[in-house]
């Protein structure tokens, strides 16, 4: 799926004549924003923003929920773009920390609107909605995961329990990110700051426990 929707001649009722999945993605994004969230948008008003009749909609999505899980959707490859950036920024390990913070942050004061999707509303919604984001944040765990193991070799570090290491860091950076959204932007290098020490300190406690895992043979 594009998220870059294609752009469509309106009728001159000043509704347009074909519409796609696409247009109907890109109107809800347009109504949502810092204080609008997924759940309290209607169906009806997505359709008047898209410029199509209120039945119209239903060709593509049979309801609200169905809509939100494709917003999540597209929200996860915003999310793994962030591992590929700090993949190309850097090679080492505290440079892959560092690299995907400012990432992170970048795509925060950009105003990426998917990105903070999953920073709001992770939690509430529907089942379908809160598994939507679940799916989409073990699939960043596990592009984590393989990279904690990469470096852990390279380096011959060690590293207790991978997933749950990843784990620990994915949701500790989307808690710190939620934060973000509520904070002037001026207090953004500060906690980018707090989110490498504290993922420094999760990486330095699972080496830890690897290292003792190997001396004591367990």
């Amino acid at each position: 799926m594009s998220s870059t929707p294609p752009t469509v001649e309106a009728s001159p009722q000043g509704r347009k004549p074909v519409i796609s999945r696409d247009d109907i993605i890109a109107a809800a994004l347009k109504l949502l924003g810092p204080n609008r969230g997924i759940s309290t948008l209607s169906l009806r008003e997505v359709a008047r923003e898209a410029g199509i009749a209120p039945n119209s909609i239903y060709r593509h999505f049979r309801d609200l929920d169905e809509l939100a899980v494709a917003l999540i959707d597209l929200a996860g490859d915003s999310l793994r773009q962030i591992i590929v950036e700090a993949r190309q920024r850097a090679t080492a390990e505290h440079g892959v920390v560092q690299g995907c913070a400012d990432a992170f942050m970048e795509r925060l004061r950009a105003d990426d609107r998917l990105l903070n999707i999953l920073l709001r509303e992770g939690k509430v919604g529907s089942t379908a909605f809160k598994d939507a984001v679940e799916r989409q944040l073990n699939f960043f765990e596990e592009e984590l995961k393989l990279d904690l193991m990469y470096l852990a070799t390279v380096k011959n570090t060690g590293l207790y329990d991978p997933g749950l290491t990843a784990k620990a860091i994915t949701r500790l950076v989307f808690t710190m990110g939620g934060t973000a959204l509520d904070i002037p932007k001026d207090k953004h290098d500060e906690l980018s700051k707090q989110i490498v020490q504290m993922v420094r300190m999760i990486i330095a406690g699972t080496q830890a426990l690897a290292a003792f895992k190997t001396k004591s043979g367990l």
